[in-house]
C-alpha cells in the first residue's frame, strides 16, 4: 500500500482492521473449543483449564 503511494492513516486502518480479524478468528476457536469441551463432558477439568489458559495467553 505504501509503495503505490496510499496514506498513512488508510494503512494504519488497514493494519488494525487485520488486526481485528485475527483476533475475531482466535477468539472464535477458543469459543470453539470451549464448547466441544464442555459437550464432552467426560474431560479432565483441570487439564481443559490448563488448555483453556493457555491459548488465552497466547492472545495476551
Amino acid at each position: 500500500m505504501l509503495e503505490t503511494g496510499r496514506n498513512c492513516d488508510e494503512v494504519i486502518t488497514q493494519i488494525a482492521a487485520v488486526g481485528k480479524a485475527i483476533d475475531t478468528a482466535a477468539f472464535t476457536l477458543i469459543s470453539a473449543s470451549l464448547k466441544e469441551c464442555i459437550q464432552e463432558g467426560g474431560s479432565d477439568a483441570e487439564a481443559v483449564s490448563a488448555q483453556l489458559q493457555r491459548l488465552f495467553l497466547i492472545l495476551a
